[in-house]
């Protein structure tokens, strides 16, 4: 899967757990981007994350996520291992 596939999959994965349609996540976009991305909403996104793209995230790198763009790393090295 392409980096623009997986951006392109994890904007809609956004715009439905945050209920906006207008969301469009960047490499840079962190919780303080995202009005609703409070601790609860982010454990929601990273389940429906890892069901939409069959993936699971270990603890460390649930805490070392800075940004959208390091969830798309860790996404695209799941799904090439």
């Amino acid at each position: 899967m392409t980096r623009e596939a997986v951006f392109e999959t994890l904007n809609e994965v956004f715009r439905d757990v945050f209920d906006d349609e207008n969301i469009s996540v960047t490499e840079n976009t962190t919780s303080n981007d995202i009005e609703d991305w409070d601790s609860l909403e982010h454990i929601n996104l990273l389940a429906a994350v890892e069901q939409e793209f069959g993936v699971k995230f270990n603890m460390g790198q649930v805490v070392s996520m800075k940004n959208v763009g390091e969830m798309a790393d860790i996404i695209i090295s799941q799904l090439n291992d």
